[in-house]
């Protein structure tokens, strides 16, 4: 992955995100009850504080030990017991299932869109909205582009859109972004209210 990106704003948290899937997928688990770029620069964090990403590294370290490293000042997300040991368990699931070789989620066996949102949707921490996210990151930003990426990725394909993550790319669009999620919030809590 050659490329440049701005999810966090930092440019070296940003170009850890670039280079190295394994962070980009932990940057997306993290994303849930935080800032879109807090959770994205936890990765960062934990390169910093690890001496680097490795998928066996986090998989087999002591629980406590890792949720320490997750939640040492500044912590890696506001709840780091829970995200640390969804972390470990991502981590894990990679080691066993892709062996340790993060980008074969999207690549092993030349896999289409469908079958890229079905590895998303197995992994630890990954339920269908955060994979569909995932996979218009993938394709909008990373240019992993399998068919029919954008119709598994549901609207957050769609060209244009200001939905996610996968949509930012400069301080305007997160801002487009932060808009629209919070339109979505008024509208679904003013439905409930009916």
């Amino acid at each position: 992955m050659a490329l440049t990106l701005n999810l966090v704003g930092d440019p070296e948290a940003d170009a850890l995100l670039a280079s190295d899937p394994l962070a980009l997928l932990i940057g997306m688990l993290l994303d849930q009850q935080v800032p879109m770029e807090t959770a994205f620069a936890g990765p960062k964090k934990l390169d910093d504080r690890l001496g680097g990403l490795d998928v066996h590294k986090v998989a087999e370290m002591n629980p406590d030990d890792f949720i320490a490293v997750c939640a040492q000042p500044p912590a890696v997300h506001r709840f780091p017991k829970s995200m640390g040991e969804r972390i470990q368990s991502l981590c894990a699931y990679i080691a066993e299932h892709y062996d340790g070789d993060t980008a074969a989620i999207w690549t092993s066996g030349d896999p289409d869109g469908k079958e890229v949102l079905k590895r998303l949707k197995a992994l630890p921490g990954y339920g269908d909205q955060k994979a569909r996210i995932f996979l218009a990151l993938l394709g909008k930003q990373i240019g992993v582009q399998p068919a029919g990426w954008r119709e598994a990725a549901g609207s957050y394909g769609d060209e244009g859109s200001r939905r996610s993550i996968a949509d930012v790319v400069d301080r305007q669009t997160l801002l487009e972004v932060r808009e629209f999620k919070q339109a979505a919030k008024a509208a679904a809590k003013a439905a409930k209210g009916k």
